[in-house]
């Protein structure tokens, strides 16, 4: 084990040509600087609208979907279900979001049963 006047030594010789913070740290009941500010009003998506607008494929309703072809698939059991987009749009509506339609495809059709409800179903994965 080191000598306390080693480990000083030692932890001296660390910090020596490391950059030191140019300023202290804003206390809580301070403004914070307007750089900050700044930064938060160039953002994209600082007037609250998406700047990708249905970033997320599951979440688009099923006439917003440009494939032909949707598949969701279980990363709990492997199994995929596919079904095309006209037949889904039949069976469930267009407004129906791809999330729900994907989610109730795979609960009619799984054999994972342990009767626990927190248990039992697939856990999807959306392939669009």
């Amino acid at each position: 084990m080191p000598s306390r006047k080693q480990m000083e030594r030692t932890a001296t010789a660390a910090t020596v040509g490391k950059n030191a913070p140019p300023a202290r740290g804003l206390a809580p009941d301070e403004d914070l600087p307007p750089e900050y500010w700044q930064a938060l009003l160039d953002d994209l998506g600082a007037d609250g609208t998406n700047p990708v607008p249905h970033a997320s494929g599951r979440a688009l309703r099923l006439d917003e979907i440009p494939q032909h072809l949707l598949r969701v698939s279980c990363r709990r059991c492997g199994r995929t279900v596919e079904i095309q987009k006209a037949d889904a749009v039949r069976l469930y509506g267009r407004d129906a979001v791809w999330k729900d339609v994907g989610h109730r495809m795979l609960d009619n059709t799984c054999t994972i049963r342990t009767g626990r409800h927190e248990e039992d179903g697939c856990w999807p994965s959306y392939d669009v």
